[in-house]
């Protein structure tokens, strides 16, 4: 399969290393000169982590190419999966021009972490084709990709965007309407709120706060969403005993829950960058991916091990 990769950021190249070690064709589109070897180098990091998942790395470059001339680089493709700037205007006009220069049957997907097809597609004279397949980060690696129709999208483009990622040993989760942000980051922004309002008040630092994530409900939802965790948490009646026992306190905790805004001001910024700085931040980024993909290799292998694991065929 000849796939198109649209912009060669941390996302575009996390994108590229897990389809050429699935055996198919990759074409960066991307206009900065040094595009070429930050992919390569891209790739090269990535490479342990698709080996220990049981892909066979040997020579997955040789099917990579370069193009900086968009019409070029979509005319062959099967898949694009674009990956550029959040901003509507480039996004639309992208769209438009790809729609023109690829081929009629081509899927067409944005790794778009919160712009809905609908609107990203507005100037594309058919978008039936065009949805979002959004990835967590590093696509490479962690599997769930949320994968979002717009309004006009056809339900055949759906379906064929669910089988690419489920080949590709992703986690696809098709969302039933579009909402901006989509489920996964609306969850993690949620969190990230109170997190911010809970170091903004004084009570934790955000070395703390990360420690208390990780020792608790970091550790529980890696083994099980919230409403099963809360169903075990409410014993032998489940997740109705749990709202008989808990449901007020816990409605209690959602009015009260970060009671005033939180803004993200210059004096808040400055003020969770120096905490950082003063703790894991001091740690170089390159050691603090390492370890965090270490970590997450062992979660995934205890969950559910890779369906290639140890079969050494990561061509098909």
């Amino acid at each position: 399969m000849n796939i198109t990769v649209i912009g060669a950021g941390v996302i575009g190249i996390s994108w590229s290393a897990l389809f050429l070690a699935n055996g198919h064709t990759v074409t960066v589109y991307d206009v900065a000169d040094d595009a070429p070897q930050r992919v390569r180098d891209g790739i090269a990091q990535c490479e342990p982590t698709l080996r220990s998942l049981g892909y066979d790395t040997t020579d997955m470059t040789a099917r990579l190419t370069f193009c900086d001339d968009l019409d070029e680089a979509v005319r062959e493709a099967d898949v694009v999966q674009e990956n550029g700037p959040e901003r509507r205007d480039f996004k639309r006009r992208l769209w438009a021009q790809v729609e023109k220069a690829a081929k009629p049957t081509a899927l067409l997907l944005s790794s778009s972490s919160g712009m809905t097809a609908t609107s990203q597609s507005a100037l594309m004279t058919d978008p039936g084709r065009m949805l979002i397949g959004h990835p967590f980060n590093p696509p490479h690696m962690i599997p769930l990709v949320e994968v979002v129709p717009g309004e006009n999208t056809a339900p055949s483009a759906v379906d064929e965007a669910m089988r690419f990622y489920a080949a590709l040993g992703k986690t696809p989760i098709r969302l039933r309407r579009e909402i901006p942000g989509f489920a996964a980051n609306r969850l993690q922004a949620a969190l990230f709120k109170e997190s911010v309002a809970l170091v903004r008040a004084g009570m934790v630092t955000v070395e703390e706060l990360d420690e208390i994530v990780v020792n608790s409900i970091g550790l529980r939802w890696a083994t099980a969403g919230p409403f099963q965790s809360f169903h075990l948490g409410g014993g032998p009646s489940g997740f109705r005993g749990y709202l008989d026992h808990f449901a007020t306190g816990v409605q209690l905790l959602w009015l009260h829950a970060a009671t005033r805004p939180v803004v993200l001001t210059t004096r808040l910024k400055n003020r969770l960058v120096r905490q950082i700085d003063d703790s894991f931040g001091a740690r170089p980024i390159q050691e603090l991916e390492a370890e965090r993909d270490a970590k997450q290799l062992a979660v995934r292998a205890a969950l559910a091990p890779h369906p290639r694991s140890g079969d050494g065929d990561g061509d098909r």
